[in-house]
């Protein structure tokens, strides 16, 4: 399977050192365009992979074609390779968008408004962990996909961590869970660490203590299946240290914080799908 990038930012460098990392492509295997960053362009051709001119370029020597521009320019980009590729060229390929916001049927509205059957398109919510193969991520397919198309994209979503097909009405609700998720956690991380540090342990020892305990908890609630309010439950001694700190998590109401912030991103990617 030949992968392309078009647009390389953070998101599409994670995902790309993923899928090599899970042995599903070589670097020799991805294709990028990225006019505005001369640094990534060296270093993805210095690891193995094609630098092409366009999105044109990239679309006709990848199988799988990832969008991984900002929001704005997807539609652009697709309307460019409408312009490059004709129908036979584009049968095959699958597109694939990791942008925020923007519809299934804004992206094949690119198309249909020529009356012309759309190529294979695809929504998917990734998360920066895909880097570590610890990705949480949720895709939705479009009108035109095959089961085949879906299960490719699956594979690749799947070998650098969890992913869920998901309708695309709740992806908004997965962008405030997962897409935006790992940003609440390394706050949390850092906010338990200073705690550590408060207390009296270095500020090494805190910080990596932290980042294990929260590892250890996710951990616990994905093998053993059980609910986190049962395993926390099991955690607190009547009068003890444990059940005295979730009290004052309580108090600072942490449980309502977290909350609203996955309600705030949901209603942003409401806002950026409406405004795309």
């Amino acid at each position: 399977m030949r992968v392309g990038f078009i647009g390389y930012g953070n998101m599409a460098d994670a995902l790309a050192c993923g899928f090599v990392s899970a042995n599903m492509v070589k670097f020799s295997d991805l294709t990028m365009c990225n006019k505005s960053n001369v640094e990534r362009r060296e270093a993805f051709t210095q690891r193995g992979g094609v630098v092409a001119a366009d999105a044109v370029a990239v679309t006709k020597s990848s199988d799988v074609v990832f969008l991984a521009v900002k929001p704005p320019y997807i539609k652009s980009v697709l309307e460019e390779v409408s312009r490059g590729c004709d129908s036979d060229e584009l049968k095959p390929k699958v597109f694939v968008s990791v942008a925020s916001g923007v519809t299934l049927e804004t992206m094949e509205s690119v198309w249909t408004a020529k009356n012309v059957s759309p190529p294979a398109m695809v929504r998917v919510m990734p998360n920066t962990p895909c880097l570590v193969g610890a990705a949480a991520s949720g895709l939705c397919v479009g009108s035109t996909c095959t089961e085949d198309d879906r299960n490719k994209t699956l594979a690749l979503m799947s070998a650098v961590g969890v992913c869920k097909v998901i309708m695309e009405s709740q992806m908004s609700a997965l962008t405030g869970v997962s897409g935006s998720g790992p940003a609440y956690i390394f706050i949390l991380i850092e906010a338990m660490a200073d705690g550590g540090v408060r207390a009296g342990l270095p500020r090494d020892v805190a910080l990596e203590l932290a980042a294990q305990t929260f590892y250890g908890a996710a951990k616990m609630v994905l093998e053993t299946k059980e609910h986190p309010g049962v395993l926390k439950d099991r955690v607190c001694s009547p009068g003890g240290t444990t059940i005295t700190a979730v009290h004052a998590l309580e108090q600072a109401g942490v449980r309502q914080a977290m909350m609203n912030a996955v309600v705030a991103a949901a209603k942003r990617g409401d806002e950026l799908a409406k405004s795309a």
